[in-house]
């Protein structure tokens, strides 16, 4: 069985299968925190991570907020 091949910030990136937004936020560590997340050029609300599925060539792109001052 082959994966899924999406572009992660611009690098490829192969997922062992079709997750959902919200099995690739957990799995780069990001649960919890705060992050913008877009997918194909649209923003995505952090209420729809479960329920969009990623699917070939798919181009996500993940900003972590970095507070400071």
């Amino acid at each position: 069985m082959s994966g899924v091949g999406i572009h992660l910030n611009g690098a490829p990136r192969i997922l062992p299968g079709p997750w959902a937004l919200a099995e690739l936020i957990d799995d780069l560590g990001f649960t919890g925190k705060r992050i913008a997340v877009e997918l194909n050029g649209q923003i995505v609300p952090r209420s729809h991570y479960g329920a969009i599925r990623l699917t070939a060539d798919d181009r996500v792109e993940v900003v972590v907020a970095v507070g400071g001052g």
